[in-house]
């Protein structure tokens, strides 16, 4: 079996057909012709308290579910498709097992949060500002955003997005780091970024760039989680538009 050293990258839309209909070896091959993508990303999360093998045994497991639901209509490269999903896959494996620990404190007051911004909004028509519900909260700002992050949930990043199956957040995502293998396809997707509006390259920042939540966002931008929501459907669409030229 070749390994990812000696890889032939040309052979992985044959294989991923191949594995997508049963055939293991094919399943097998793919795996470990394409284990350097895992191995470069796995040291990004080397101070979260898991073990590296582990680490990489879950990173495969986002491999083995990007070859499953992997389609040449996505109009991408293997790897630049698989990226997401595996650092999404260890992502969930430091938050579901315990190793990012959410207290019952801290738990507590994302919940009083929540309350008090409900409250807020059908008494004002608004969403509150970030002092105005730390204020109703009785903590510091810091600490609001502390607990509301530590709460939020996690997304599966090949969930669609909007109305339409084909559009998933990680054929949308784009990243900062230089050192996940050969991922020279990303350049185009931050190309096609620059062609946004500047609230909508903010949104992106923020989002996908800085790990905002989309409340966090709004409060930055001014703006209410909703239409952070409306307007990130709006922005996958005009990215797939300007990546399908």
């Amino acid at each position: 079996m070749a390994n990812d050293a000696s890889y032939d990258y040309s052979k992985n839309a044959e294989l991923i057909k191949a594995a997508q209909g049963g055939d293991k070896a094919a399943m097998e091959e793919l795996i470990t012709g394409n284990m350097g993508l895992v191995r470069s990303i796995v040291p990004r999360f080397a101070d979260r308290g898991a073990e590296y093998e582990d680490l990489i045994q879950i990173g495969t497991m986002g491999m083995i579910k990007a070859v499953k639901s992997y389609k040449a209509e996505f109009n991408t490269v293997f790897s630049t498709y698989a990226v997401p999903l595996i650092i999404g896959e260890i992502r969930r494996f430091l938050r579901d097992d315990g190793i990012i620990k959410i207290g019952r404190v801290t738990k507590r007051a994302a919940q009083n949060a929540m309350k008090q911004r409900e409250k807020f909004i059908s008494e004002h028509g608004r969403e509150p500002k970030v002092s105005e519900l730390a204020g109703l909260c009785g903590c510091t700002e810091e600490e609001l955003n502390d607990a509301l992050e530590a709460s939020y949930p996690m997304h599966s990043l090949s969930e669609s997005v909007g109305d339409d199956d084909s559009v998933t957040l990680e054929g949308t995502l784009a990243s900062d780091s230089d050192d996940i293998g050969d991922l020279c396809e990303l350049l185009s997707l931050r190309e096609a970024v620059k062609k946004l509006d500047p609230v909508e390259r903010r949104i992106i920042y923020l989002r996908y760039f800085r790990d905002y939540s989309q409340q966090e966002t709004a409060d930055e931008l001014g703006l209410s989680q909703v239409k952070v929501s409306r307007s990130e459907k709006k922005i996958y669409e005009k990215l797939r538009e300007l990546l399908s030229v």
